[in-house]
C-alpha cells in the first residue's frame, strides 16, 4: 500500500529533478557543451547504425556509455533535448540516491541538503551541463552502492555487483575503487571472528561485478572480436595512462585533505568509523580518489564521481556536529543558494537573446555552419570537423578515418597500435587524412590551433596545408570553413 513515507520520498525526488531541470535546461539547446558528448553521441550513431563501437568510430571509454547513448537516439532520434533531458534525469537519480544513503548517517535536513548540492555540483562549473561519462557512471555506481547497504539478501549482493561492473564499463578508473570493496570484504570475511561478513557476500558480490563486465563483452565474444574489446576497452586506456600520465603532485592535495578530513573528523568523535555503511563509503571515496593520483591528473568533470561519496560523510559529520542555524546563517545560505547557478542565469539570457535575433533556440557553431553547408548546396562536399564534430551527427556523415572521431585522436598515437595499425604517428595520420582522404570542407576554430599547443608538428602541418590547398569559404561565427581549391 503506498504510504505516507513513500509520498515524502518522491517529492523529494521531483524536487531534485525540477532544481536539476531549472540548473540545467538552457543548456539543452547548446550543439555542444563538451567534445566528449559530441563523440559519444556520434559512436551512440553508429551503434544505432549496426556497427559495434570501436568497429567503425573509436574513442577511449569503455562501451556502456554508447550503449546509452545509442539507445537514446534509438528510441528518440536525433534529438539534443531527449540526452540532455537524460542527463538531467541521470543528476536528480544520483542525488536522490545520495540522499537515501545520507538518511540513515544524519537526518532528513542534512540528507536533503547533500542531495540539493550533489545536483548543484554535477551540474555548474565548467562542462558539467553536458552529459559525461562521469554523469552515468556515477549513478550506476551509487545504485549499486545503495543496494548493497540495504540488506544481505544474495539477489541484492548479486544486483550490486552487476551494477558495479555496469559503472566500471562506463569509467574504467572505478576499477580501483571496486577492487579495494572487494578487498575489504574479503578481508572483513577472514579476519573477524564470528564472521561479520558471510563469505557469500564476497562471492555473489565479484560474481556480479564480472557478469557486468561479460554483458559488456558478449556483443564482441558472438561477432569475433573478442580481441577488439580488450584491445580498446583494457590495453589503449593504460597505454593512455601511461603516456599522459601527470604529476602526483598536482592531486595529491585532493588526496590528502581528504584523509585530513576524515580522520580529524573521526578524532573528534564527529564521525563513526566503526558504522558498516560509513566504512564502505569511506573506502570507495578513497579508491576513486586514488584512481585520480595515479593518473596524475584531474578534471572538472573527474569530480562528480567523488561528490555523492563526499556529501554523505559531510552530512554524517554536520549530524554529529549540530552546527547552530540561525535565521541569518539560513539566510546566507538561501543566497548562495540562488547565486551559484550564475552560469545557468547566463545561458537562459543568452538563449532569449539568440531565439529573437535568429529565430531558433538552438545555437552554437555546430548547427549554423551545418545550416550554412545545406544552404549552399555543400551536402555532397566530404567534411572533417577539426572543431565541432558534432556537425557530422547533424549532416549524417562520419568522420573519415577511425582516429578523427575526437579530433585530439589524432595526436594520440599511443593508443594507434590497437586499432590503427596502419600509421604509427599522429603527424602520418594527419597526412593520411588530408593527403589520401583529401576532404572537400575543413572546419576549424576561429583564432585557435586546431591541436593542443604541445603538438607542434601537427599544428604546423596542417595550417601550412590548409593556406596552401585550401581557401577561407567563409566565417560562421566563431568556426572557418575551409574549401579544398581545385
Amino acid at each position: 500500500m503506498f504510504t505516507l513515507g513513500q509520498a515524502k520520498q518522491r517529492t523529494i525526488a521531483i524536487f531534485f529533478f525540477l532544481v536539476a531541470f531549472l540548473i540545467r535546461f538552457p543548456f539543452f539547446f547548446r550543439d555542444y557543451i563538451d567534445r566528449d558528448e559530441s563523440t559519444f553521441i556520434l559512436l551512440g550513431q553508429s551503434l544505432v547504425d549496426g556497427n559495434l563501437p570501436y568497429t567503425v568510430l573509436w574513442d577511449l571509454k569503455p562501451p556502456l556509455v554508447y550503449y546509452f547513448f545509442g539507445l537514446l537516439i534509438y528510441l528518440f532520434g536525433k534529438s539534443f533535448i531527449a540526452i540532455r533531458l537524460a542527463g538531467t534525469l541521470l543528476v536528480a537519480l544520483t542525488a536522490f540516491l545520495t540522499y537515501r544513503i545520507a538518511r540513515p548517517l544524519s537526518n532528513a535536513p542534512i540528507a536533503i541538503l547533500a542531495g540539493l548540492f550533489c545536483v548543484y555540483l554535477s551540474s555548474l562549473f565548467g562542462s558539467l551541463q553536458g552529459v559525461m561519462s562521469e554523469h552515468l557512471s556515477t549513478f550506476i555506481f551509487v545504485s549499486g552502492l545503495y543496494l548493497l547497504i540495504q540488506s544481505q539478501y544474495w539477489w541484492k549482493i548479486l544486483l550490486s555487483g552487476l551494477l558495479f561492473g555496469f559503472a566500471l564499463m562506463a569509467k574504467i578508473n572505478l576499477g580501483y575503487a571496486i577492487a579495494l570493496l572487494v578487498a575489504y570484504y574479503g578481508w572483513k570475511c577472514i579476519s573477524t571472528k564470528p564472521r561479520e561478513v558471510p563469505f557469500f557476500i564476497v562471492i555473489f558480490l565479484s560474481s556480479g561485478i564480472l557478469l557486468g563486465i561479460g554483458i559488456c563483452f558478449l556483443p564482441y565474444l558472438v561477432t569475433g572480436d573478442a580481441a577488439l574489446w580488450v584491445d580498446a576497452v583494457l590495453k589503449a586506456p593504460l597505454a593512455y595512462a601511461d603516456a599522459t600520465r601527470g604529476s602526483y603532485l598536482k592531486v595529491l592535495p585532493l588526496g590528502v585533505f581528504t584523509i585530513l578530513f576524515i580522520l580529524i573528523a573521526w578524532k573528534k568523535n564527529l564521525l563513526d568509523l566503526s558504522n558498516s555503511r560509513l566504512q564502505i563509503v569511506v573506502i570507495l571515496l578513497l579508491g576513486i580518489i586514488f584512481s585520480f593520483i595515479r593518473s596524475g591528473k584531474i578534471n572538472g568533470h573527474y569530480l562528480i564521481q567523488v561528490y555523492p561519496l563526499f556529501l554523505i560523510v559531510i552530512s554524517a559529520v554536520l549530524y554529529t556536529y549540530k552546527p547552530r542555524m540561525t535565521q541569518r546563517i539560513s539566510l546566507i545560505a538561501a543566497l548562495i543558494l540562488l547565486l551559484l547557478p550564475f552560469e545557468s542565469y547566463k545561458e537562459y539570457r543568452d538563449i532569449f537573446k539568440h531565439k529573437r535575433d535568429r529565430g531558433s533556440w538552438f545555437n552554437g557553431e555546430g548547427f549554423t555552419v551545418v545550416k550554412y553547408i545545406k544552404a549552399n548546396d555543400l551536402t555532397d562536399a566530404w567534411p572533417l570537423f577539426l572543431e565541432y564534430h558534432i556537425g557530422y551527427w547533424l549532416l549524417d556523415a562520419n568522420p573519415p578515418t577511425k582516429a578523427a572521431t575526437h579530433p585530439s585522436n589524432i595526436c594520440r598515437p599511443e593508443t594507434f597500435p590497437f586499432y590503427n595499425q596502419e600509421r604509427k604517428t599522429g603527424l602520418e595520420e594527419l597526412r593520411y587524412i588530408m593527403e589520401d582522404k583529401t576532404p572537400a570542407l575543413v572546419v576549424t576554430r576561429k583564432n585557435r590551433l586546431v591541436f593542443d599547443k604541445m603538438n607542434v608538428q601537427e599544428n604546423d602541418y596542417i595550417q601550412k596545408y590548409l593556406d596552401q590547398k585550401y581557401q577561407v569559404l567563409d566565417t560562421i561565427d566563431g568556426a572557418v570553413l575551409h574549401k579544398r581549391i581545385k
